[in-house]
């Protein structure tokens, strides 16, 4: 009898260790299902790689296509891009759809910065909308764009104006014949290194491979900077930018300056304050003198010569600025002032003669202004 229930006892023991213990141990080790992250906004429905991209990556650009740069561009499109792409930016995009193909069949391809940017699949919705009907959105963007091995950022005249400006450590290459065109004109301090000799002449090239290169040509129709750029890339080279708007975007720069009576101060976009004291007391009529103050602030004194367009009131008249002559913001101490400079950057980039006085001024009763440089 005993022996029976020993046996019964060992027989209940086994079942607990084998269907109790077994549940638990499936609870413990069970993974909880994957769920991939939704992105917070709506994506757009037709998605492209980087192979589709790159196949419209061709200088001079194809017939009938657009990439289009959706990022802010002071911020991001100026510091980089993709080669060939234009800057619209989601904030102004309806303020500049006259940029945009009047044909409605072209091929619009939108990125901004990456995967988690909503800004290039709200813009190829706008464009949607307005009757494009060929629109795709490279979501891995430009991030993705420069991951790949042999990619290169393409950079704007005013990215290239601010390296000279700030003396940057730059090694700038011409990549046009010698004789017919770098020996004619070029940017200064740039070496020749016409594209048909590079393979002859890459020890023109310098040591350190993580030296900061850009490569120029004749233009945006000229590809010889871009095979250039490849070229050093596939040495090893891994900070290497194309200026593609080359030699007659910074000979027209260069033009315009020697021209302009303007002289641009220590403050990116300011006016030198000795400079602007000299224009006024000589030639106030060869500037646009804009205060951005409040009315009752420019009723009780500014300068004979400016016209008063409140912060507030720019950007309703920002298209009727003229661009036959520089433009100068003024206001009290250049905060105000610097914000219309900015605001004509993004929303009318081709006014490239624009700038803002970055000083303490004051306006007495009499008429005359003392102006004092910030401190």
């Amino acid at each position: 009898m005993k022996a029976r229930q020993h046996l019964w006892t060992a027989i209940f023991v086994a079942m607990v260790m084998i269907f109790g213990f077994g549940c638990v141990s499936t609870q413990t080790t069970a993974e909880p299902a994957k769920t991939e992250a939704k992105p917070s906004f709506t994506p757009y429905h037709d998605i492209v790689d980087v192979a589709f991209v790159t196949q419209y990556v061709k200088v001079p650009m194809t017939e009938g296509v657009m990439i289009i740069d959706s990022r802010p561009k002071k911020t991001k499109y100026d510091k980089g891009h993709i080669p060939m792409a234009v800057s619209i930016p989601y904030s102004q995009f309806d303020k500049m759809t006259d940029m945009l193909p009047k044909d409605k069949n072209a091929l619009l391809i939108f990125y901004c910065e990456g995967v988690k940017c909503s800004l290039s699949h709200k813009s190829a919705f706008k464009a949607e909308k307005l009757g494009y009907k060929n629109i795709k959105v490279y979501a891995k963007g430009f991030p993705g764009w420069i991951a790949v091995p042999g990619n290169y950022a393409q950079v704007p005249p005013e990215w290239m104006k601010k390296q000279y400006d700030g003396n940057a450590d730059m090694v700038v290459v011409d990549s046009r014949p010698k004789r017919t065109k770098y020996d004619k004109g070029h940017l200064p301090g740039a070496i020749s290194i016409p594209d048909s000799q590079f393979a002859k002449m890459t020890d023109q090239l310098p040591d350190n491979k993580e030296q900061l290169m850009v490569f120029y040509c004749g233009g945006f129709k000229c590809p010889l900077s871009h095979k250039s750029a490849k070229k050093t890339i596939a040495l090893g080279y891994t900070n290497v930018k194309v200026y593609s708007a080359g030699y007659p975007a910074w000979k027209a720069m260069a033009s315009a300056s020697e021209t302009s009576p303007v002289k641009a101060g220590a403050e990116e976009g300011s006016i030198d304050i000795a400079a602007f004291k000299k224009i006024m007391q000589e030639k106030p009529g060869s500037i646009l003198l804009i205060d951005v103050r409040e009315p009752d602030e420019y009723s009780a004194g500014s300068f004979k010569t400016a016209v008063n367009i409140p912060t507030d009131q720019l950007e309703k008249k920002i298209g009727d600025l003229p661009t036959d002559k520089p433009i100068v913001f003024v206001c009290s101490t250049g905060a105000r002032s610097g914000e219309a400079y900015y605001m004509v950057k993004d929303l009318r980039p081709q006014i490239k003669d624009v700038f803002y006085l970055e000083a303490e001024t004051t306006y007495n009763k009499d008429g005359s202004v003392d102006i004092r440089k910030n401190t």
